[in-house]
């Protein structure tokens, strides 16, 4: 996700894939701060009721924290948290020029070289993003991969990543025709989205725990 440290997102690791869940007080400095800034263009409004989600206060203390308060420090003081929440977006336009290429290839029946090109360019970014989202994870919550926290984010993930190395194999080995090719790219995709959508769901979660947290520091100030 992809990304943890967006995306998730997250946790973008995980935009990834996708898209990886950061969340934050807002009240932070360093990479803390200015990833909040851009989550915010992401996921606003992180309090439910100005979003329209009406969740009660007893539902929201029954829910496990995403991140408890040392995890949410070592999150806001970790480099990688900077290197997910830029990697996650660029991996989505990435994603947006490859699909269109692919596309624009099966209605004309032209630029297969492009469409090539961008699918394995999006590889490559989510390769990069895996790797430095485990290490972020890692950092975090001491796991490599399948942290709790990002349990089912990262199941799925594998599951893009396979697709995608999937689809470097059929070209490198020449299995299947062209179009079944872009067909397993496409199937790749559309895990993608289903990835990223999870960590952009756990990027909410996380802004939402965001002002529960501040009060808890207020009253205990």
């Amino acid at each position: 996700m992809q990304s943890r440290g967006y995306s998730s997102g997250g946790q973008g690791r995980r935009a990834g894939n996708g898209a990886v869940a950061l969340g934050s007080s807002g009240q932070l400095d360093g990479n803390g701060g200015l990833v909040d800034r851009i989550l915010d263009y992401i996921a606003p409004c992180p309090w439910s009721t100005h979003a329209g989600l009406h969740c009660s206060s007893q539902a929201q203390s029954q829910r496990p924290p995403l991140y408890t308060r040392e995890e949410r420090k070592r999150r806001d003081q970790s480099r990688w948290t900077l290197v997910q929440g830029v990697l996650a977006p660029l991996q989505f336009f990435v994603f947006l020029i490859s699909l269109g290429l692919v596309l624009r290839y099966f209605a004309t029946g032209e630029g297969l070289a492009l469409a090539v090109g961008s699918i394995v360019i999006k590889t490559g970014v989510l390769y990069t993003i895996m790797v430095t989202g485990s290490i972020w994870e890692k950092e975090v919550f001491g796991h490599w991969l399948f942290a709790p926290a990002f349990y089912w984010e990262d199941v799925v993930s594998m599951l893009v990543l396979a697709l995608h190395t999937a689809y470097l194999a059929a070209i490198l080995f020449g299995w299947g025709t062209v179009e079944e090719q872009l067909v397993l790219a496409l199937a790749a995709y559309v895990a993608y989205v289903i990835n990223a959508g999870q960590f952009l769901l756990k990027l909410r979660a996380a802004r939402l725990e965001a002002p529960m947290d501040g009060a808890v520091s207020g009253a205990r100030g």
